[in-house]
């Protein structure tokens, strides 16, 4: 149990991280050496997890938390009809609430690592 409280800090980090090496793959498949450029959002979450910095830590919690609160709107508007939608794009919007909402948890995750602990 010791060991899962020790590297559970680290769980955002690789999930982020775990998005951005499939939105890579996903786009390398139909636009080739253009997708590269999609590997550099892995760097501040690849550092955190070498060299942990609160600071680094606290701003992309912060970011990342307004970008999910934007993401739920976005996703909010579509449940409640708000916004006329294709079906496709509806379909997408509830596989992508999962999606969503973990994107949300972590970024909580990260300011909770922020002020809890010091790497």
């Amino acid at each position: 149990m010791e060991t899962i409280s020790k590297y559970s800090k680290f769980l955002p980090y690789l999930y982020f991280l775990a998005v951005i090496a499939y939105w890579f793959t996903d786009v390398n498949q139909s636009k080739g050496i253009t997708a590269y450029p999609i590997l550099l959002f892995g760097i501040p979450f690849l550092w955190q997890i070498i060299k942990p910095s609160k600071q680094l830590n606290f701003t992309l919690g912060i970011t990342f938390a307004c970008l999910s609160s934007y993401m739920i709107v976005a996703y909010l508007s579509d449940v409640f009809n708000i916004v006329n939608l294709s079906q496709q794009t509806k379909q997408f919007m509830v596989y992508g609430g999962v999606f969503v909402i973990a994107n949300f948890v972590m970024a909580l995750w990260m300011i909770r690592n922020s002020f809890k602990r010091s790497f």
